[in-house]
């Protein structure tokens, strides 16, 4: 039997979930076992929490349905617990370095308590001080074991249920398991405080918990407060007989979490009125006996509640507010409007009375705008889901946003509009329907109703987002972290291809949007695209008949000032073989839209779909650029060259080593990619083991049918249960090569 039970539930916090178990692992004292409590099979949080489990035997991973909800993935992880105590972790929290052996030896000295108190550390989620709750708290108990009625004011219910170490035998005893519902660590912290008859505290902090960028969810508005009042009024039945010097101060607490939720009346959009008047029989029913309210304004509520006065209540509640919103110096008209007036506006003072004018006009139910790579062009996953859409959703209006010396690059058929121009601005405020694969401007206003779909436009292998804050290089040309979180804010669907990606998104991107695992659309034409279309692809590029096309296509650098090809490619041609022509590719940060080919160089930067050119390569040289991912969807060989990685690794960060996981032979020198070529072992035996592994890893959506998804669901808002599924890896068919085309 182990010492310890940490149970670690993982819904909806998968991208962090490593870090959580990470922590527990690396603990000195090593007598415990470990129990993430995932989603399901096939769910992002099993994935990582089986890699772990593969790792280390401690890790035991039990499964609980979402709809379950937090308390009943406590309780299934409970269940499967055999330590002697239980500890709980959120899924993204860490346990500080020594907290298990300092738990250990606390328990050694205070012998088998029930229940031993700690303190945590509530870390804010992006920068500023930790604080600790809980250490004012504790600092106020006697210094060894004690009976809970020598300090009644610990109650359990200001503490969560991770900042303690529960005896497995004593919550058996007294069948103690989460209640059902929201609102799950009140009800288990006061149950469990009634219950106990010896506990202890350990003055050090055990836990750090990270506190998320968009609060609790608990906090936002909705019928689920109400689930509240389920929680109070089950504690307060489990401590009828309690003692009165307990059951004081356990009411007095319980009552206060209720008045605070009653006191802000946004949190409850309807039923207000209904709350107020349960909370107030619940409070005549179980107030005890010589109970005496608090003073001040806290004990006018008290009364207000305790003789159902709701009018007078509510009139209380709104000059508190305006007494507040004068002390903040926010006039009454104008604090709704505090928000808008932070948005800029476009610059000119007509198209700024324009743009306000549209906007207060009715959202168009039938239009939808796209934008690619700030407006350089029709192009990427935007265009995969605007053709998608003209053919499956012929009502929408489609536009496609880009900017002047773009607009020649337009298809025929594809209406359009100028980045900056009255039309764009327009269409912007009107849109029900907004898709982009990187961030429309900050000027865009994100309107009730409206739906912006992020398409994204690669799989993260270097740091993204907030993720990129603690690399100065990359954070300086990030610019603020604010505003690209505002941005963030204005997604409502986030699109990932694998779920590598969902776990990164996750952290670099934190949000309240939903992610699609759907595949990127852009990437379809790799199982669509026949053996015709690459033959034209190749015409079109210059190809030489009966040539290996070899795509080189290396990532920006950020240490780095201009594109430099890092390779002399002349010098590569020559020694690789005579049939080897490359195809130039660099990235989109260089492209000046125009062609600099010379002899077996073709330069296809400045060609409109990278599709396409990957489509036209019979193989793929690149260093650490995400068309890595894209590319081992069409099962063709890939070199890594990585004349730079430590470097690379150590200025712009990256999320996993791509050299213990490539997709292919990996080379350190010009002479060693060469050999790799002219020898053939770029596509022998082992690279094709390696890029098997890599699809395995990195292919799990692609199928060609994520544009149909995406529009399935957000323009025709199709249930998801009744979308295509997506096409096991080993079923899918991808294009064919130029090389089996002329076999």
């Amino acid at each position: 039997m182990p010492r310890f039970s940490i149970i670690v539930p993982s819904h909806g916090v998968a991208g962090r979930l490593s870090l959580a178990l990470d922590s527990v692992l690396a603990q000195s004292y090593g007598d415990f076992e470990l129990i993430p409590v995932c989603d399901g099979p096939g769910s992002p949080a099993a994935e990582v929490a089986a890699d772990h489990a593969g790792q280390d035997s401690r890790v035991a991973p039990v499964d609980s349905p979402p709809s379950a909800g937090l308390s009943g993935a406590r309780t299934t992880g409970l269940r499967a617990a055999t330590g002697t105590y239980v500890l709980f972790l959120d899924g993204d929290d860490t346990l500080a370095p020594g907290a298990l052996a300092a738990l250990d030896a606390r328990l050694t000295e205070t012998g088998d308590v029930d229940v031993l108190y700690f303190e945590h550390e509530r870390t804010p989620w992006w920068e500023g001080e930790p604080t600790n709750p809980a250490a004012p708290l504790l600092a106020k108990t006697p210094a060894g074991a004690f009976s809970p009625a020598q300090t009644p004011q610990l109650t359990g219910i200001q503490l969560p249920a991770w900042s303690a170490a529960y005896r497995r035998a004593f919550l058996a005893e007294h069948r103690l398991t989460f209640p059902e519902g929201r609102f799950t660590d009140l009800g288990w912290g006061g149950r469990v405080t009634v219950a106990a008859e010896r506990v202890a505290v350990l003055r050090s902090v055990v836990v750090r918990h990270l506190l998320r960028r968009q609060g609790s969810r608990l906090n936002l508005p909705g019928d689920h407060h109400h689930q509240l009042l389920d929680q109070v009024e089950l504690v307060l039945t489990a401590a009828q007989g309690l003692a009165p010097e307990r059951s004081h101060a356990l009411f007095e607490q319980l009552f206060a979490v209720v008045l605070k939720t009653a006191s802000r009346p946004e949190r409850l959009p309807s039923g207000h009125r209904a709350f107020f008047r349960r909370a107030g029989r619940l409070y005549r029913a179980h107030r005890p006996a010589g109970f005496r309210a608090p003073g001040g304004s806290l004990g006018v509520q008290h009364r207000l509640l305790a003789s159902g006065a709701y009018t007078a209540f509510k009139a209380l509640r709104g000059a508190n507010r305006s007494v507040v919103g004068a002390a903040m110096g926010v006039p009454p008209s104008r604090a709704k409007s505090r928000a808008w007036g932070k948005v800029p506006r476009p610059r000119m003072l007509r198209t700024r009375l324009r743009y306000a004018r549209d906007l207060r006009r009715p959202l168009d139910p039938d239009l939808a705008v796209y934008c690619a790579y700030w407006g350089r062009g029709y192009a990427c996953s935007p265009a995969a889901i605007e053709a998608k859409a003209r053919q499956l959703a012929p009502h929408i209006r489609s536009v496609f946003l880009v900017e002047p010396d773009a607009v020649d690059a337009v298809p025929k058929g594809v209406e359009h509009a100028v980045i900056g121009s009255r039309k764009y601005w327009e269409v912007l405020a009107r849109a029900t329907y907004l898709v982009n694969n990187a961030n429309f401007a900050e000027g865009v206003v994100k309107r009730p109703g409206s739906v912006h779909v992020q398409t994204q436009h690669g799989t993260p292998l270097k740091k993204m987002g907030v993720d990129q804050s603690t690399y100065p290089v990359v954070a300086a040309a990030t610019g603020s972290f604010a505003k690209l979180l505002a941005r963030v804010d204005r997604w409502d669907y986030n699109i990932s291809s694998n779920r590598h990606s969902t776990q990164m998104w996750e952290r670099a991107f934190p949000g309240s949007y939903e992610t699609l695992e759907y595949g990127y659309p852009r990437n379809d034409v790799y199982y669509t695209a026949t053996a015709d279309e690459v033959t034209r692809i190749r015409r079109e590029l210059g190809v030489p008949e009966g040539k290996t096309a070899v795509l080189y296509a290396p990532t920006h650098r950020d240490y780095r000032t201009g594109f430099d090809t890092g390779l002399d490619l002349e010098a590569f041609c020559a020694a690789a073989g005579e049939d080897v022509v490359v195809l130039l590719r660099a990235h989109y940060f260089y492209d000046q839209g125009r062609a600099e080919s010379s002899g077996r160089i073709i330069d296809v930067t400045g060609h409109r779909s990278s599709e396409d050119v990957c489509l036209a390569a019979d193989a793929l040289i690149t260093d650490y650029s995400s068309i890595m991912f894209d590319y081992a969807n069409l099962d063709r060989p890939i070199v890594v060259y990585a004349d730079d990685w430590e470097v690379y690794r150590e200025t712009r960060g990256v999320y996993f080593d791509l050299m213990e996981a490539p997709p292919g032979p990996v080379t350190r020198t010009p002479e060693e990619l060469a050999q790799v070529f002219r020898d053939g072992s770029y596509a022998g035996a082992e690279s094709t083991a390696l890029r098997a592994a890599f699809r395995s890893r990195f292919c799990d959506f692609d199928d060609g049918l994520a544009a149909e998804r995406v529009v399935r669901r957000v323009f025709l808002s199709e249930p998801p249960e009744t979308l295509p599924p997506v096409i096991p890896l080993a079923e899918r068919v991808p294009a064919p090569a130029a090389t089996l085309v002329r076999s």
